[in-house]
C-alpha cells in the first residue's frame, strides 16, 4: 500500500498521533504557565498555602520590567493583610460578611490587588496618568462637553463637591479620573473619581455617582502626590467606589426578594 510504513501504520496515522501529542503537550504547558500568578492556592480552613505540586506549578521565572527591575514568578508570596470579614457558615466557600465599616473592609467588591506602589509609565518614561494641568498637550474636544466646574452628587443627591481637573491616560488619550474638591472638607482636599463610576448631565451641569453617598466621598483614598497616582493607589480608589455599589447603604447588601 502506498504510504504504508510498517504493517497497518501509515504516514497519515503518524501525523495524527504526533498532532495529538503536540496538542496535549501544549495544553499542559499553558496550564502550568497560567499558574505563575495566584498559585499555589491557600487552604481556607488551615490559613496557609496548599502543597505546591512540582508537576503543575512551574519553577520561578525571571521577568525584566521597564526600568531594569526584575521580578520572579511564581513568587509564592503570602498576602500580609488581615482579613476584615467573618464567614457566615463553617464550610469552605461560605460567604463573607465585612467586619467594621464595610466600605473600608477591602472585601467583596471592595477587594483589590497589591500592585506596585509606583506610577505606571509611558514608553518614554513619563507618568502615564496625570491631570490636565500636567499633560498640557491634551485638551477637551468641545467646550459643551467640559465637566470642569460641575457639581458631583452622590446616590442620595447630596453634593460631594465640584470637579476641578481631569486626569488623562497619555497612552490611550482617554479620561480616567475626575478630580473633586470636596465641599464637606474645610481644608479643601481633593479626591479622584473614576470616570466609569460617573454619569454626566451636560444640560444640567452636574455629575451623578450612584456608588457612593454624598458624605462618603470624604473617605475615598487619596494620592500621596497631588499630580501622580500609583498603581496601588489606583487599586484602592477603584475598590472604594466598588465597595459602595454593595455597601454604601445597608439596603444594598440585603436580598432583592
Amino acid at each position: 500500500m502506498r504510504g504504508a510504513l510498517a504493517g497497518n501504520m501509515d504516514v497519515a496515522q503518524i501525523v495524527v498521533y504526533a498532532f495529538f501529542l503536540f496538542f496535549a503537550g501544549l495544553i499542559f504547558y499553558l496550564r502550568r504557565e497560567d499558574r505563575r500568578e495566584g498559585y499555589p492556592l491557600e487552604n481556607e480552613s488551615m490559613g496557609r498555602q496548599k502543597a505546591r505540586g512540582f508537576l503543575l506549578i512551574p519553577s520561578p521565572k525571571k521577568f525584566l520590567l521597564h526600568g531594569g527591575k526584575a521580578i520572579f514568578a511564581p513568587a509564592f508570596d503570602v498576602d500580609p493583610r488581615a482579613l476584615k470579614a467573618a464567614k457566615l457558615a463553617p464550610w469552605p466557600g461560605a460567604p463573607l460578611e465585612p467586619v467594621g465599616d464595610p466600605m473600608l473592609a477591602e472585601v467583596g467588591p471592595g477587594a483589590y490587588a497589591l500592585r506596585a506602589d509606583v506610577t505606571e509609565k509611558t514608553h518614554d518614561g513619563r507618568d502615564l496618568i496625570v491631570p490636565l494641568r500636567v499633560a498640557t498637550n491634551f485638551s477637551l474636544a468641545s467646550a459643551k462637553e467640559n465637566p470642569l466646574g460641575m457639581t458631583v452628587y452622590g446616590a442620595d443627591r447630596v453634593s460631594a463637591g465640584k470637579i476641578v481637573d481631569l486626569w488623562v491616560d497619555r497612552g490611550e488619550a482617554v479620561p480616567r479620573y475626575y478630580e473633586i474638591e470636596l465641599a464637606a472638607d474645610p481644608a479643601g482636599r481633593r479626591v479622584l473619581l473614576p470616570v466609569n463610576f460617573s454619569k454626566i448631565n451636560f444640560a444640567g451641569k452636574w455629575v451623578a455617582v450612584e456608588a457612593l453617598l454624598g458624605s462618603q466621598f470624604v473617605n475615598a483614598p487619596r494620592t500621596s502626590d497631588p499630580e501622580k497616582v500609583t498603581m496601588l493607589e489606583e487599586e484602592k480608589i477603584t475598590a472604594y467606589y466598588g465597595a459602595g455599589t454593595l455597601y454604601a447603604t445597608a439596603q444594598r447588601a440585603e436580598p432583592l426578594i
